[in-house]
């Protein structure tokens, strides 16, 4: 059975059942001026506009924990078994899994940047925050490293901490004061010792916006690539079929900096094309995506779409291995009309631990 990170009901507060590494201890963080500083500081109910929680004040390892006595903060208070090898990893370590919706506009992509300017870099600074853990501490992964100005609905990612979190809600909310509201964390689950968010990813889906009028909506200018041309939609809709199934996408995979030797083969599971004049959206699904293999896929369509290109051009392309080819015949789409919207998992891997059933969804929004 297959299953998408899902949402659950929110949890009611946030407690550290284990401090095993003096790196990343719970320590008290100066008093911060300015409205980011105000997410240290001892809970409150005040929300923003965007339905935030404020906290105001000193950050309190006690108060964001939600101790009522000093007691707690030095006890270990896991549920039975839980943290044992093989439920949640070991009694010094636990993984998390997070579901991330952010606007790419402002961003150099997901993948961590030393210079800053990343989504990864933003997400990382959050938790060091939060957690006083450090990078190599933390160990964030993600399901995709989207380019420079792609977009995110339901980006996943784990990352590791050496103490326990029993409730989750607080850390929901001080994280989403954190980071700029470009970013929101949408997730926070309990992750079991053996998931990992990109190799387990068992399929991802793309939707790619194209805003078809002689005059640019200046609204949607970050979220679709303009297009004047009036477009055949049936012809792209026969087009996009012939990358269903699978197939070795040599032609249509740009190479990467990291790239290596490796199987090209991949399955498209389904390709659609949704007209809502002005807007085209072009819905992708598929078990693996390389470097800008939608983006190219899309350009494509668009060509058969303008006539210039006949629906069958795709089969030549596909069968030809060959990128040069496809570089003849059109551009790469830009980068901003690309959303990633979800990535699947099976079931198994996102089975709580056992005896630990935490998630905090906010406002309960399901991927």
């Amino acid at each position: 059975m297959m299953g998408v990170v899902a949402s659950s009901a929110s949890a009611a507060a946030i407690r550290l059942s284990s401090l095993s590494h003096s790196s990343c201890s719970l320590l008290p963080l100066p008093s911060r001026q300015g409205p980011a500083a105000c997410i240290f500081a001892a809970y409150s109910k005040t929300l923003t506009a965007n339905g935030d929680v404020l906290l105001d004040g000193g950050f309190s390892p006690k108060k964001i924990m939600g101790a009522d006595d000093d007691e707690l903060l030095g006890k270990i208070h896991c549920g039975e078994d839980f943290g044992k090898e093989g439920e949640h990893g070991t009694s010094s370590s636990w993984k998390w899994r997070l579901v991330i919706a952010y606007d790419g506009t402002q961003y150099l992509g997901w993948q961590w940047q030393p210079k800053g300017g990343s989504v990864q870099y933003m997400i990382e600074d959050a938790l060091m925050k939060v957690t006083r853990c450090t990078r190599k501490d933390l160990l964030v992964v993600a399901a995709s490293r989207t380019d420079a100005g792609v977009h995110a609905w339901g980006q996943v990612a784990h990352f590791v901490t050496p103490f326990c979190f029993e409730r989750l809600d607080r850390l929901h909310l001080s994280l989403n004061g954190i980071l700029p509201q470009d970013i929101r964390i949408r997730e926070i689950a309990a992750a079991q010792p053996n998931f990992h968010a990109r190799y387990y990813a068992h399929k991802k889906m793309y939707h790619y916006t194209v805003y078809v009028a002689a005059v640019m909506d200046p609204c949607q200018r970050f979220y679709a690539w303009h297009v004047r041309e009036s477009l055949n939609i049936g012809a792209m809709t026969e087009a996009a079929q012939f990358f269903v199934g699978v197939h070795d996408f040599t032609t249509f995979a740009n190479s990467s900096k990291d790239s290596v030797q490796r199987d090209l083969a991949r399955e498209i599971l389904s390709f659609n094309i949704v007209d809502e004049a002005p807007i085209l959206r072009f819905e992708v699904e598929g078990t693996g995506f390389f470097y800008k293999q939608v983006r190219n896929m899309v350009s494509l369509l668009l060509e058969v779409g303008k006539g210039i290109l006949p629906p069958r051009s795709v089969c030549d392309l596909l069968a030809s291995h060959d990128r040069t080819k496809l570089a003849r015949v059109c551009v790469t789409a830009p980068p901003q009309g690309l959303c990633l919207i979800s990535v699947s998992y099976d079931e198994i891997f996102l089975a709580a631990p056992r005896k630990f059933h935490l998630e905090s969804t906010h406002h309960l929004h399901h991927v």
